[in-house]
C-alpha cells in the first residue's frame, strides 16, 4: 500500500452468501486536492458491520444509498483534519463520519455525510466510532427513548456481544435492570457475565427458546433484538405485560437466502406490548445530549468502550468476512492509521 496514494476499496461483484475478497477491488489514485470550503481529512480508523453486505447487494439500508459496482465502499470512519479552507475546522481536528472505504477524503462537510468532531476522551479517537460514534448513539437512544426502560426491568438483549450490544448491556446495568445477554459460544458468554450480564446464554448449544423461558418466569419487559429470526421469535413468546421490543438490527438475516417468517406476533396484542423500529438518524439533533451522558458514564467508569480492532486498510474485506462468523466482540474496527493516543 502506498501511503502517498488515496487507496480504496471498491466493489467489484455482487456478494453471493458471505462476502469474499473477490468481490472487492484495490485502487490508488491521486490524494484529493481541496477547494474553497473543503477540509482534507487522512483516515485513522473504519468501521465494520454486517450492514455493509446489504449495500453490496444493492440495497440501500440505514440511510445510505446502494452501492454500484465501481463504487467506493460505504463505511463510517475517523479522520485528522490535515488541510483547511473550511472555517469550522482546523488542522489537527478529529471528525468522525462517512469516509468511505479509503485513506484520504476531500470534504466540503456535508449534511448528508454527517460528519461531527469527536471529543477528546483521552482514550484512542476510536471512541468516535464506538461510544461517541453511530454505534453508540443507536445504543443510547434504542434502549432509553424507544425501549422506555425502568428499574428492576428484565431486559433481554440478542447480539449482547456486539457493537450495539455490549454498549446496551452496560447502560442497562446502569439503570439496575436484570440482564440477561444471549450470544455464540462460550467464550463469548463468559465475556458477557464479566461486562456485569446477570444471565448469558448461548444460543449456539441447546434450544434457545427453552432457555429464554427457563431465564424469564416472569416474562420479558424488554427485548432489544439486534439479530431477528429464532431469537426475536423465542421473546415473542415470553412477553410480560406492558413489554418493549426494540428493533435494531437483523443479522441473522443479512446473508441469509429467506426472510424468516415470524408467526407469533400477536402475541403483542395478548400482553399489551409493542415492537418499535428506530433509525438513529432521527435523532441527530440530540446527539450531543447522549455525547454528554455517554463522556460522564466513561468518566465514572460505568461504560467503557468495546473495541475489536483490526490493523491495516488491507485487511478491510477479510476483516468484514469475519463479522458473519461472529467471532468479533464489541464494535468492531480497522486502524488505518495511528493517531493520537494509539500505543
Amino acid at each position: 500500500m502506498n501511503s502517498n496514494k488515496n487507496c480504496q476499496w471498491r466493489i467489484a461483484r455482487r456478494p453471493s452468501g458471505n462476502v469474499v475478497h473477490e468481490d472487492f477491488e484495490y485502487h490508488e489514485n491521486e490524494i484529493p486536492k481541496i477547494e474553497n470550503g473543503q477540509i482534507l481529512l487522512k483516515t485513522l480508523y473504519l468501521n465494520l458491520a454486517p450492514v455493509m453486505r446489504m449495500y453490496m447487494s444493492g440495497k440501500s439500508i440505514a440511510g445510505e444509498a446502494a452501492l454500484n459496482i465501481g463504487d467506493v465502499i460505504h463505511g463510517r470512519g475517523v479522520g485528522e483534519v490535515i488541510e483547511s479552507n473550511h472555517s469550522d475546522y482546523k488542522v489537527g481536528d478529529i471528525i468522525q463520519g462517512q469516509m468511505g472505504w479509503q485513506t484520504y477524503k476531500a470534504t466540503s462537510v456535508t449534511n448528508s455525510e454527517k460528519f461531527r468532531k469527536v471529543p477528546d476522551a483521552g482514550v484512542p479517537y476510536s471512541i468516535g466510532l464506538s461510544l461517541f460514534g453511530m454505534t453508540g448513539f443507536s445504543a443510547y437512544f434504542g434502549f432509553f427513548s424507544s425501549g422506555k426502560p425502568k428499574k428492576e426491568d428484565t431486559v433481554v438483549i440478542s447480539g449482547a456481544a456486539g457493537g450495539v450490544g455490549s454498549i446496551v448491556v452496560q447502560l442497562a446495568k446502569t439503570l439496575g435492570c436484570k440482564v440477561i445477554g444471549v450470544a455464540g459460544g462460550v467464550e463469548k458468554c463468559g465475556f458477557l457475565e464479566d461486562l456485569g450480564c446477570d444471565i448469558a446464554l448461548d444460543y449456539k448449544t441447546g434450544d434457545i427458546a427453552s432457555k429464554i423461558k427457563e431465564v424469564t418466569p416472569n416474562g420479558i419487559d424488554l427485548y432489544f433484538d439486534n439479530v431477528g429470526g429464532e431469537i426475536l421469535s423465542a421473546c415473542l413468546d415470553n412477553l410480560a405485560q406492558n413489554s418493549r421490543i426494540v428493533l435494531c438490527g437483523s443479522i441473522s438475516e443479512y446473508i441469509s437466502v429467506e426472510p424468516y417468517g415470524l408467526t407469533n406476533y400477536t402475541n403483542l396484542r395478548k400482553t399489551n406490548s409493542t415492537m418499535q423500529g428506530f433509525f438513529i438518524y432521527n435523532h441527530m439533533d440530540d446527539l450531543d445530549e447522549a455525547e454528554k451522558k455517554l463522556k460522564n458514564w466513561v468518566s465514572s467508569g460505568a461504560v467503557k468502550p468495546i473495541e475489536y480492532i483490526f490493523d491495516g486498510f488491507l485487511s478491510m474485506p477479510d476483516s468484514l468476512a469475519s463479522l458473519y462468523n461472529g467471532k468479533n466482540f464489541g464494535v468492531a474496527l480497522c486502524r488505518v492509521s495511528p493517531g493520537p493516543y494509539d500505543l
